[in-house]
């Protein structure tokens, strides 16, 4: 156990040096046990000489002297003699200049004045040497600059090489790490020693690196003194002195470790890193690592080999990584003592590393903590689940935008969403968006990037993502910024991936034009912009036409889950509509060859289902647009097969219904629930496709039924006929695919395609009779309306023949004074409060007019409108809309009285109030205070009763067969307006508000909680407050079904197409166009319209009536499509009630009690009779608008006798008729 007796080892991986002489040679074979004992023990050398293990197998040396000054001496002869012959080739090379400078000189004049003054023959000897030099530079300069590829990262082998490089150095450390455990100096047989090949199979090629790398140097000075070259210096030598001595020295091999400087560099070559953040967090950790480990390698060898005038007495056994510890508790001022250093030359080293280590750890660890709680922490890459899809929203992320689509798209009526949502924004998410992130973590993540950026766009993988949807904010002061923001986020989109599907929100309508300048914007592909003041005025403009058809239409694309109440109150029936939603579904083949009303009935009745428009497929092919969703269409359309139909449901469950109907299976069963998928209607489908096929080889020509077609082939007619045979179909799939094949080869020798014949049916009479003989075409039997029309002369309509239009009007010929509009006597019409001024945005006004000037309005049906708001800011909207006639400009202050009364706002049908200075306050409650103040005003107006019993004659719709002049006729769709307005609160009022909370100070009789939603409000449910917020259920209702977008927008814009907008963009207005049989045809589109029952038709239904009643009278007999009511609020109240509040009910049930002042909300058909009374007055009136500065509206006051002539059982209902409003 002692010093003298300590028992050397033959292993070479003994961790300690022996210490005793005489105790090595005697006991060289004794075994590895005793060794590993000893090894353990700390031991105070005594002896004067230092000697290594000596086997018999490596004679290394046979008096076990150290040499660690022949490794040693390598490095610093390679070292200090390289650097003496660089630097004596300088010296030697600048006193050759100094020496030949003048000679030099000399010779340059020489050449010059030679070459100035010889003959050309005489330079050639002086060119031929200039080659010759200019050769000899070349050859050097190509082997330097091949050098210097060869070790850049510039090509693919340069990059190659420069990896392959760093890899070997940190093998090279690798292996150090391993013989760190062997004793200092030991013998080795380098035959025998794998790691010593191995190493040295690393150097000799660290040696050709190094050898490039000298040979691409410019300065080889400098490249002597780099740090990478000393590394070799101090590492590549004693390789091939340890072959050559048959032993190895660790010495200063840990300064491979300094490599690890270039770690930052070689990620970088390789793409790995490319933010400067993250390069500088691997360039400090990778710095303070390698000054950590090689200062760790130094230690280990000054301690575990002692001082060199000790005799190397002084040592201590130290493993490498007790040193790691050791340096790092030094270097964090920490100290604990348990390990340090003894030698003097450690305590030296230590001494001067804890000034530069402390620096080192003070500077770099906080910085590097810093960086490391600096990295985003949402900025990883989306990891795409299989089977499920995921959709990218990007824009304006907030907790508002962000809450509000959540709630609507992952509603719970909609059926399973097995979508997953990726949210990609530029800023981190506060506290509360991050929680509400947490809430949905199974369904929602979020990232941190800018889809400007294609690294962030590849993170979140938008190349598989089935949608990108871009939100816009909709309270930006700069609506063209912020339009545009998004314009570029498609740009960016479309550019990196042209095939994705985008959805993107635009705040001015003339903003979309620039959408159709990306090349691979596509919106027949699915692309598609939701123009949040388009839709926004557009229905503000139908609430101009039937009162409160923005709320139902508001809350149709809006998820709301059904809110039950008890009590009977006015909240009942509408939270009971509110639960409806718009849905789509393919009919059953058991539809097939039905007219649209009759299924539409059926589905009603039947199904529970309301079926309000169905996906038209043109059989013209040449057709640009062989799909088109057609809104009740009339009873002159058959179904075809694979129809598309749009419903109103409650949930997605039931509308299934539509496709699960089987006549056979479900004609008997009273219960819609329990209609579900039947097993023949696998079978049913089957057949009919067998059919479709065999039926195509028919021709349709002919004009036979498919078993009389003489066009038919034999061999088809037997085929069918065995098919029959063998599988025969019920009767009710026989009759459906014998009419549909009728249906269809009745339309075929028509000269117009069925998508425009489809639009020409008209007013029918009954659809018990015969479509094909009751079917009158205006087109083809022109009354004197269309003749009128068609007046070559006359531009009436747009080029589309979608919008009455007139000559462009300057703006001074429709401004009306105060006086003048007094005198005008204006009734019937549309008053227009605006607010803005010159610094204002846009609004676009155009949308509000334009569905008011639909063509599907006969010209007298128009409703004046009159704008009165600032002069300075009507004159910047005015170039959109200076086509449009009946508009009147009053210059003013929609605060003002007098400008009210002169515009007659009690007489008006409906009054807009529209600010565009709401988006200018930070304060959001103040931001609707003008539209606010303004509906205030009119509220608290008086209106004295001078003008009698005057009435505004808006006469319109009337059903065919029915007597114009006969007041028990008296028109369903006329506007019979009690005598007057005595207070403002009657007048129709549609306020917009930025901010919903603001609702509550609309009406100061209601009992709204400032917390309550929007659609349970009073004003919103009455139809007097629009939001914008409600439009932003359209993103992901537009996402699931983009034809909802459509039908939504084809109702509220008056006819808006793909094809008008690429037509505005072109000139930003609309372009009149002469009257032709193909633009009137597009008048042939029904409107929507407010069904009175307190007189006319349905009068009997009005007084304790069913609704479904009332549903299918309408729908058979004037092929009119009801929706909904309009009812008053105090409706169900038992004592009469002076209120005037009305109240929106979505699709009531069959069983819905009706009360006489209900209005019933319906779509009807375009009349094309209704003009033709006035056909002389409507042309008088549209030429004197084109040329008058100002007109008055056309008034006709009833005769006594038309009242005297009305039953008596009409005159208990005189009171009730005097508070009703007739749309």
């Amino acid at each position: 156990g002692g010093g003298s007796s300590l028992r050397m080892s033959s292993n070479i991986h003994a961790n300690h040096l022996s210490l005793d002489a005489s105790s090595s040679s005697s006991s060289s074979s004794s075994s590895s046990s005793s060794s590993s004992s000893s090894s353990s023990s700390v031991h105070e050398p005594k002896m004067d000489a230092l000697i290594i293990p000596v086997t018999m197998e490596v004679p290394c040396d046979s008096r076990g002297q150290r040499m660690w000054w022949a490794f040693l001496a390598s490095s610093m002869v390679t070292f200090f003699g390289g650097l003496f012959i660089i630097l004596l080739w300088r010296t030697l090379k600048y006193l050759w200049t100094v020496c030949c400078h003048c000679g030099g000189k000399t010779k340059e004049a020489q050449k010059i004045n030679n070459g100035s003054t010889q003959a050309d023959g005489t330079l050639k000897p002086v060119d031929e040497k200039e080659e010759a030099v200019a050769a000899e530079v070349g050859w050097m300069t190509s082997v330097k600059d091949w050098a210097g590829v060869m070790i850049s990262a510039q090509t693919l082998t340069g990059r190659v090489l420069v990896v392959l490089v760093f890899a070997l150095s940190i093998g090279a450390l690798v292996i150090y790490f391993i013989d760190s455990s062997n004793p200092i100096e030991s013998c080795q047989n380098f035959y025998k020693d794998f790691t010593l090949q191995i190493d040295m199979a690393f150097n000799v090629f660290f040696l050709l690196y190094f050898g490039l790398r000298f040979i691409a140097a410019n300065d080889k000075l400098w490249f002597w003194l780099e740090v990478n070259s000393v590394v070799d210096f101090f590492t590549v030598p004693p390789v091939f002195v340890s072959v050559y001595l048959n032993r190895s020295w660790l010495g200063l091999r840990f300064l491979r470790a300094l490599r690890l400087i270039q770690f930052s560099e070689i990620l970088q070559f390789l793409n790995i890193l490319k933010t400067s953040n993250s390069i500088k967090l691997v360039n400090l950790l990778s710095i303070f690592i390698s000054t950590w480990l090689t200062a760790a390698g130094f230690i280990h060898l000054v301690e575990n080999s002692g001082d060199p005038w000790e005799n190397f007495q002084n040592n201590q056994a130290l493993t490498y990584w007790e040193c790691v510890y050791l340096l790092m508790v030094t270097m964090s001022t920490v100290g604990y003592g348990d390990v340090y250093a003894k030698t003097t030359l450690g305590r030296l080293f230590m001494v001067f590393f804890i000034l530069g280590g402390l620096a080192m750890f003070a500077s770099y660890v906080p910085e590097i903590i810093e960086l490391i709680g600096n990295r985003k922490k949402y900025g990883g890459s989306y990891s795409a689940v299989s089977g499920r899809k995921h959709i990218v929203v990007c824009g304006h992320i907030t907790l508002e935008s962000v809450s509000n689509f959540l709630k609507d798209f992952l509603h719970k009526d909609r059926d399973d969403v097995n979508v997953e949502i990726v949210f990609l924004h530029n800023i981190s998410p506060n506290l509360e968006l991050e929680a509400l992130f947490k809430r949905h973590f199974t369904q929602v993540e979020f990232y941190q990037g800018s889809v400007l950026n294609p690294h962030d766009l590849a993170r979140v993988k938008i190349e598989s993502a089935d949608a990108c949807l871009i939100l816009a904010n909709k309270y930006c002061a700069d609506p063209d910024a912020e339009d545009a923001s998004n314009i570029m986020r498609v740009i960016s989109i479309k550019n990196y991936h042209p095939k994705i599907r985008i959805i993107t929100q635009m705040l001015q309508y003339h903003n979309k034009a620039h959408l159709l300048n990306i090349p691979s914007w596509n919106w027949k592909e699915g692309d598609d912009a939701i123009c949040l003041a388009e839709l926004k005025l557009g229905f503000i403009a139908q609430s101009c036409l039937a009162q409160g058809l923005s709320t139902m239409l508001a809350n149709l694309f809006s998820m709301r889950s059904f809110i039950k109440i008890e009590e009977d109150t006015w909240q009942k029936y509408y939270l009971e509509g509110v639960s409806n939603e718009m849905y789509t579904e393919y009919l059953s083949s058991a539809f097939v060859g039905l007219s649209f009303p009759t299924v539409c009935e059926l589905c009603f009745v039947k199904l529970k289902l309301l079926m309000i428009a169905i996906e038209y497929k043109s059989a013209n092919r040449e057709s640009r647009s062989r799909k088109r969703i057609l809104i009740n269409p009339g009873n002159h359309l058959k179904i075809q097969e694979g129809t598309l139909g749009f419903f109103i449901a409650s949930d997605a469950k039931e509308v299934k219904r539509a496709f699960f109907y089987c006549k056979a299976c479900h004609d008997d069963i009273t219960d819609p629930k329990r209609i579900k998928k039947c097993g023949c209607k696998r079978l049913i489908y089957s057949k009919m496709s067998i059919y479709k096929r065999m039926r195509r080889a028919c021709c349709f020509d002919c004009g036979r039924s498919e078993r009389d077609c003489s066009c038919m082939s034999g061999r088809v007619r037997a085929n069918m006929d065995t098919l029959e045979r063998n599988f025969p179909l019920s009767s009710v799939s026989v009759n459906d695919c014998s009419t549909s094949f009728r249906a269809f080869e009745d339309e075929q020798p028509s000269t117009l395609s069925p998508k425009k014949k489809q639009r020409n049916g008209g007013m029918r009479n009954s659809p018990s009779s015969s479509p094909k003989l009751m079917r009158h075409d205006p087109l083809l039997i022109p009354g004197n309306d269309q003749i009128d029309n068609m007046d070559s002369n006359v531009k009436k309509y747009d080029s589309t023949g979608m919008f009455h239009w007139c000559a462009p009007k300057e703006i001074e010929k429709v401004i009306l004074t105060r006086s003048e509009a007094a005198m005008t006597v204006l009734s019937g019409h549309v008053v227009v409060c605006i607010f803005g001024d010159v610094s204002s945005a846009l609004i676009g006004l155009r949308n509000l007019v334009m569905p008011l000037r639909a063509s599907n309005f006969h010209y007298h049906e128009l409703k004046h409108i009159v704008f009165v708001g600032s002069i300075e800011y009507l004159k910047r909207e005015w170039e959109t809309l200076h086509n449009f006639p009946k508009v009147s400009i009053l210059p003013g202050t929609p605060l003002s009285r007098a400008d009210l009364r002169a515009v007659n706002i009690n007489l008006c049908d409906m009054c807009v109030i529209l600010s565009a200075n709401q988006n200018n306050i930070d304060d959001t409650s103040l931001q609707d205070k003008e539209c606010i103040l303004a509906s205030l005003n009119i509220k608290s107006m008086q209106f004295d009763d001078s003008i009698g019993v005057l009435q505004a004659n808006s006469q319109g719709f009337t059903p065919p067969g029915m007597d114009r002049s006969s007041p028990d006729n008296s028109p369903v769709h006329g506007m019979l307006r009690q005598p007057s307005i005595t207070t403002g609160v009657n007048i129709p009022i549609i306020t917009e508000l930025v901010n919903d909370t603001n609702v509550q100070f609309l009406d100061q009789d209601d009992d709204d909680d400032p917390d309550t939603e929007l659609y349970l409000t009073q004003p919103f449910a009455c139809g007097t407050a629009f939001a914008v917020s409600v439009l932003d259920s359209l993103m992901s209702a537009t996402y699931f079904n983009d034809n909802i977008l459509t039908l939504i927008r084809t109702l509220v814009t008056g006819g808006a197409t793909p094809e008008l907008e690429a037509l505005i963009a072109e000139e930003n207005a609309l372009r009149g166009g002469y009257s032709t049989p193909q633009t009137l045809a597009n008048r042939d589109r029904c409107r929507v319209a407010q069904l009175a029952l307190l007189d006319g038709p349905f009068a009997d239904l009005g007084d304790g009536g069913c609704y479904g009643d009332l549903f299918c009278k309408a729908l058979k007999t004037y092929n009119m499509l009801c929706f909904g009511i309009y009812r008053l609020r105090d409706a169900h109240l038992s004592t009469p009630s002076q209120c005037t509040k009305r109240y929106v009910i979505t699709n009531p049930p069959y069983e819905f009690e009706l009360v006489p002042t209900d209005l019933i909300f319906c779509l009807m058909q375009f009349d094309h009779n209704a003009g033709q009374s006035r056909a002389s007055l409507s042309h008088s009136s549209h030429s004197s608008q084109s040329s008058s500065k100002k007109s008055s509206s056309v008034h006709s006051i009833p005769s006594t006798a038309n009242r005297q002539n009305r039953p008596k059982s009409r005159e208990s209902r005189d009171k009730q008729k005097k508070e009703m409003v007739y749309r």
